[in-house]
């Protein structure tokens, strides 16, 4: 038994290694490692391509992420939710949000349940319409939406200039039992700012602190470049 445990010793060892690439958004060194497994002998798992798909995300090599996808199949590594949500989440972050669009509507096909980080990861492609489209579904679904969830739709809604729609999502929150976060309100501040609503947007900078929120300077930014662009620079100093 000794030679089994010692390649199970391994192949925890270069998941490790791969995990730790990902972390550090060595996507390079994780791809190098994944390569190296059948060297010497050891055999990639779920695991090693999640972790290496992961490293990819961070690196920002969607089409990367996506060709580990579909070698799993090939090498008879069976997928999971978390294999699509890191693929989701590449293409979301290189903006091919078609693509993120299409993983997500796979993963029933395979017999797999879409989740939180799935419906988010396809979120951070920032089209608005497609985030309340994806809101919707998560609700047909019973997927349980969280900050985060709302967080990537009020940035979609901010990049769309839909600073109504992005100050809806952000008096929503509550009304879903959660707590808006510097996040929630930094993009709805600069949602009111791309949309000429300087008045709104330091309304909202005022109101963070009796949410027990600390603005942050992305919150003080935003506010400024909405006084910026109402020519309001009294406000902005």
């Amino acid at each position: 038994d000794m030679p089994e445990l010692r390649v199970a010793r391994d192949a925890v060892c270069y998941n490790a290694a791969i995990s730790a690439c990902s972390k550090g958004a060595q996507w390079q060194l994780a791809l190098s490692l994944l390569g190296d497994m059948p060297d010497v002998k050891l055999i990639p798992d779920r695991i090693s391509y999640n972790s290496a798909m992961s490293a990819c995300e961070k690196g920002g090599q969607w089409q990367l992420a996506l060709h580990i996808l579909g070698g799993m199949a090939t090498l008879r590594v069976t997928p999971n939710t978390i294999s699509y949500n890191a693929a989701i989440s590449s293409c979301g972050k290189g903006a091919q949000w078609q693509m993120a669009l299409s993983l997500l509507s796979d993963i029933p096909k395979v017999k797999l349940t879409p989740d939180q980080i799935s419906y988010n990861s396809a979120m951070s492609g920032g089209q608005w319409q497609l985030a309340l489209r994806l809101l919707e579904d998560m609700a047909t679904l019973r997927v349980i939406p969280n900050t985060i969830t709302y967080n990537s739709a009020i940035s979609s809604c901010e990049k769309g200039d839909q600073w109504q729609i992005a100050l809806m999502l952000l008096s929503g929150i509550p009304a879903m039992g959660l707590t808006a976060s510097e996040v929630s309100y930094s993009a709805a501040i600069s949602a009111c700012g791309r949309g000429n609503q300087w008045q709104l947007a330091l309304s909202l900078l005022d109101s963070m602190p009796s949410m027990k929120l600390v603005p942050d300077d992305i919150s003080y930014n935003a506010a400024i470049t909405a006084c910026e662009k109402g020519l309001q620079w009294q406000h902005a100093l």
